[in-house]
């Protein structure tokens, strides 16, 4: 009998026992890009959920080898499916041939799960990306697969992108019984943006666009069959059908998406009573076209929001405090004298594991051209740094196993972000001022760099690809450590500054002294008026002066 090879998925040894929920996606085609790049986004948003960066080597497989697959959230063993002959060289969510997948949870009609299936939707991700060289190809992978061995998760967007085009793509199963998964992906044309957040987005399918639009046979009759649509084809909506609108998943999901697009379409305003949770109003387009060019800081940007500029602004209500934080803590809704209310759930979220930025970049080789901007923690106070999609090693900061989520690093980079955010959520008005310029200042350092490192690495790589790769592993690397040094340089500064809610006196890039070797008096700022005149209508005369 032939020697059984068994290759353990990521998800039991890196994310057992985590789920991930309620992330965010962005995609942008390549003429709606300022160079041409192919761009995704993604946070991978969940409380349990430990950031790192991990890597799949590529591989040549024995004939008859196994490969065991483990549900990505909770590690819990699924099946066993055939391995292929060769796999692809993977780090994080980009391969070497600069194919990227991303997810976002819509959940969808609950009794469609299927708890006999083997492929979930994490496993599909990262099997994918080790089995594809184009976005297309990873889509008929990915389907081939649950149609083989059957599909364990609830309802999923995709993100599927190449140095050539981005799709979406959603899933959902048949339940128990009905083996597979009903499914469409539609190509995003290349001079539009798009998004997804945890509710189905595909509504109506253009059947006859073979190249744009791929689909199972059966997404409208098997909807016709559980009895969610009457009609003719032409009018199906897979969002209506697979999971339907509820308030929850307008205002805490296609808010997320309104809030990127208006950002780039001044007449995404008009869809506000929708997205606020008015099902009965015009659902908002899958994708559309921008008024401007996006860059890869625009994305990372878009990333980090929430919902300025709207009057869902997070800093705008009391829930802001007096340091006007854009944050809630969970759960997302709350009683007061018998009324449910919620919180406003934005781009940018405490609860994030790991944020990505994804670029594609068709006039260069392979190696050189896929770039997975990575940051840990919450995307407001990332640091997007850039590693090569062909490194053969992780930077020690993102390594798998320093720290988790249980044990503290001060070598993780997910540790040491962490820090500095629990600290600036206290203070964030004060704090976000010393924050961003540090981030700024990292990021834009990349920005510049990147052509330089790009050139070298091309000329490095028609004469030796190998010493190209070498090359690039060691810029992606001293960099991501860098950061996160420069990150706890941050941390200690913050504390020093802002101990105790003061805010030490500064002159000439150095805290004030007294003029005899100790520290200046420290400044007493208190709160803000607003803030003053809610404690006033709750105790005033209590605390009245008499």
């Amino acid at each position: 009998m032939m020697k059984k090879w068994i290759l353990i998925a990521v998800c039991a040894v890196i994310f057992a026992g985590q789920e991930t929920e309620a992330c965010t996606g962005l995609l942008v085609g390549k003429k709606a890009s300022v160079d041409g790049s192919v761009m995704i986004s993604y946070a991978a948003d969940s409380h349990t959920l430990y950031g790192e960066l991990y890597r799949w080597p590529a591989a040549t497989w024995p004939k008859g080898t196994m490969l065991q697959v483990n549900e990505w959230d909770t590690g819990k063993p699924l099946g066993e499916i055939s391995q292929v002959e060769q796999t692809y060289s993977v780090v994080g969510n980009m391969n070497e041939y600069q194919v990227a997948i991303t997810e976002s949870t819509f959940g969808g009609r609950s009794e469609l799960e299927d708890s006999t299936g083997i492929m979930d939707y994490g496993s599909l991700i990262y099997i994918a990306l080790q089995r594809s060289k184009s976005a297309r190809e990873a889509i008929k992978v990915m389907t081939d697969l649950v149609k083989e061995y059957g599909y364990y998760s609830s309802g999923e967007s995709f993100s599927i992108a190449d140095k050539n085009e981005a799709w979406i793509m959603e899933m959902i199963g048949k339940g128990v019984g009905n083996k597979g998964a009903v499914w469409v992906a539609i190509r995003i044309p290349d001079d539009c943006i798009a998004a997804h957040a945890n509710q189905s987005r595909i509504q109506q399918i253009p059947f006859d666009d073979k190249e744009n639009c791929m689909y199972s046979p059966d997404v409208v009759s098997f909807a016709r069959e559980k009895g969610y649509f009457k009609g003719k084809d032409k009018d199906f909506s897979f969002a209506k059908a697979y999971c339907p609108y509820e308030f929850s998943a307008l205002r805490g999901c296609e808010a997320r998406v309104w809030s990127f697009f208006r950002k780039y379409d001044k007449s995404m305003d008009k869809y506000a009573d929708f997205i606020k949770g008015d099902p009965s109003k015009e659902p908002m387009p899958l994708y559309i076209k921008p008024d401007r060019l996006l860059s890869v800081q625009d994305v990372q940007n878009a990333m980090r929001d929430h919902f300025e500029g709207t009057d869902l602004d997070m800093t705008q209500d009391a829930g802001a405090g007096s340091y006007k934080v854009p944050y809630r803590w969970r759960p997302m809704t709350f009683n007061v004298d018998g009324q449910e209310y919620t919180n406003e759930r934005a781009i940018a979220t405490q609860q994030t594991g790991f944020v990505i930025v994804p670029q594609m970049r068709n006039w260069l080789p392979d190696a050189v051209g896929g770039v997975l901007w990575f940051g840990v923690d919450d995307a407001d106070m990332a640091v997007f740094t850039p590693v090569y999609c062909s490194v053969t090693d992780v930077p020690e900061c993102y390594r798998v196993g320093n720290g988790d989520m249980m044990n503290f690093s001060w070598t993780s980079a997910f540790w040491i972000h962490n820090w500095v955010a629990n600290m600036a959520y206290g203070k964030y008005s004060y704090m976000i001022q010393d924050i961003r310029p540090v981030q700024q200042e990292l990021e834009n350092s990349y920005k510049e760099a990147l052509p330089a490192i790009d050139a070298a690495a091309v000329k490095l790589y028609e004469k030796n690809p190998a010493e190209a790769v070498r090359f690039l592993t060691w810029f992606s690397t001293t960099n991501a450590d860098a950061a996160t040094t420069r990150w706890k340089k941050l941390g200690e500064y913050l504390l020093v500054k802002y101990m105790d809610g003061n805010v030490k006196k500064e002159e000439n890039g150095h805290f004030k002294q007294n003029g005899y070797g100790l520290s200046a008096s420290p400044d007493f700022p208190g709160y803000d008026e607003e803030y003053y005149r809610c404690i006033v209508k709750s105790a005033g005369e209590r605390l009245k002066v008499k």
